[in-house]
């Protein structure tokens, strides 16, 4: 805990952001990170609560009350060290994370919760800062060889994992680059991809050995059989490899079949996002997605669309709408009835405080459109009624939409991926493996284990880190008989 009577004394102190105004002209990181005296005071806010809540509500339990407290006493070396035990990339879950551990706080009960999320992003950029994340090899090899399919926060995590224990890792990536969604999906003003490269330089002082534009499966699509270099078999790789994780997101992304659906610039979010984040990285991408000077439709009210929203602005939108099916949530939740679960209640992103207009209980009817190109969007506003989203009578409405971005979400991972391997699927078209018992993460496929969205859907960075994680010690206890990583 902290100071005994610190949650009377404190009040939570956000994070201040850079202006609306200024930070819409760059595609940089606009949080400014908690002085000092800041993160100790919200150290001191952690109270004596008995039982922790706030490590339940963490997926991967960080023990929060601990490095709250090494803060609150400034001992951040060591604060940084008890972070690790849990978290292997905490500068991701520092600035991604919706921090389902604040909604647990009991402090939360009757006020502002901890800062937690702000207080790991001050340890984790001060042992940056300090040289205090440094590579932590094996001692001793055990000859073992594993493979890990993608690079995403649950592959990296469960590859840094298995080569701590001695294991000899490769990770094979389909894009040029290390990162997976947290290189392409996540823009870079809410992630700046130098966080991902100082980390797979520490993996490669580990052992980690990393293979990019490299697919692994068979029977692709042209259009993605050409997007990478080289295609290794699943033969190759369990013939080479004495385990293999498979650790790909869930990529398929949720269509909208409405009329109109062919027009060009109806497109998916992430296929925007993704061309933006290689421009910014400096590389050229042919034949752009731009959302200068057009007016732009987003439907999905989640992260993505967010992120769509803010990408937009930056790009010089004429004007931005989002829209989400369901209706507005209240603007406070009732605690006594969801505490400490996460709660339903009006959140606005970052993006839309920049700008853009948000529409509640909206329902996509078609596009219309002139010589092939998408010029309205149609909608009507719809209520929840006898288990299904109804039209309401006389509300139908045109949007204007140069550019139409669907963001709602993705229904399972790719399809030839796991074909090929012959895993068994459940009824999500996700990778059938338990979590616990005797075969925890092990797929239905000789010595292939999977983790991450790829076998529970569409999830959370942390969710992934936590998987990633479990996997590899699933992994280590398969190779070796028992292991000595964490669960």
């Amino acid at each position: 805990m902290g100071k005994v009577t610190g949650f009377m004394e404190y009040q939570r102190q956000e994070e201040s952001y850079q202006h609306p105004q200024e930070r819409i002209k760059h595609y940089r990181e606009f949080v400014m990170r908690l002085t000092d005296a800041e993160a100790q005071v919200q150290g001191a806010r952690c109270m004596d609560c008995g039982v922790p809540f706030c490590n339940n509500g963490c997926p991967i339990n960080n023990i929060i009350p601990d490095w709250n407290d090494l803060v609150y006493k400034s001992k951040i070396q060591r604060a940084l060290h008890v972070l690790h035990l849990t978290n292997n990339f905490p500068e991701f879950t520092g600035r991604v994370c919706p921090a389902p551990c604040e909604a647990a706080c009991t402090l939360g009960i009757n006020a502002d919760p901890v800062g937690i999320k702000s207080i790991e992003h001050y340890i984790i950029d001060k042992g940056w800062e300090n040289n205090w994340v440094v590579p932590r090899p094996a001692e001793k090899k055990t000859g073992k060889k594993v493979a890990v399919v993608g690079s995403g926060p649950a592959g990296l995590a469960a590859a840094q994992q298995l080569a701590r224990v001695g294991h000899d890792v490769t990770v094979f990536e389909k894009n040029e680059r290390i990162g997976g969604l947290l290189r392409y999906g996540i823009p870079d003003f809410k992630l700046e991809k130098s966080h991902i490269d100082r980390r797979v330089e520490q993996m490669k002082a580990e052992g980690v050995t990393f293979r990019t534009s490299v697919l692994v499966g068979k029977d692709f699509p042209e259009k993605i059989a050409n997007y990478a270099k080289e295609i290794v078999s699943p033969d190759t790789l369990k013939a080479e490899y004495d385990a293999v994780v498979l650790a790909g997101g869930s990529e398929l992304p949720r269509d909208l079949p409405v009329p109109g659906r062919e027009l060009k610039g109806v497109h998916f979010a992430m296929e925007f996002l993704h061309q933006q984040n290689k421009v910014n990285a400096g590389d050229k991408v042919k034949h752009q997605i731009s959302a200068t000077g057009k007016h732009v439709v987003v439907i999905g009210g989640g992260d993505t669309g967010s992120d769509c929203v803010g990408t937009s602005l930056r790009q010089g939108a004429a004007s931005i709408t989002q829209i989400e099916l369901n209706p507005r949530p209240p603007v406070t939740e009732n605690k006594p009835l969801v505490w400490p679960y996460w709660p339903q209640k009006l959140r606005t992103s970052s993006s839309l405080e920049e700008g853009g207009e948000r529409e509640w209980a909206v329902a996509t009817k078609r596009f219309d459109g002139a010589d092939g190109k998408v010029e309205k969007l149609i909608a009507c506003r719809v209520e929840w009624k006898d288990g299904q989203f109804k039209e309401l009578p006389n509300t139908e409405m045109a949007l204007k939409a140069d550019l139409v971005l669907l963001a709602m979400g993705f229904v399972s991972p790719v399809g030839q991926v796991l074909t090929a391997f012959g895993v068994e699927k459940d009824v999500r078209g996700n990778v059938r493996a338990a979590t616990d018992g005797e075969h925890s993460y092990r797929t239905s496929a000789e010595k292939v284990f999977a983790a991450g969205d790829m076998r529970r859907g569409q999830s959370l960075v942390v969710w992934a880190i936590r998987e990633g994680r479990e996997c590899a010690r699933a992994v280590d206890e398969y190779l070796m008989g028992s292991s000595s990583l964490p669960k």
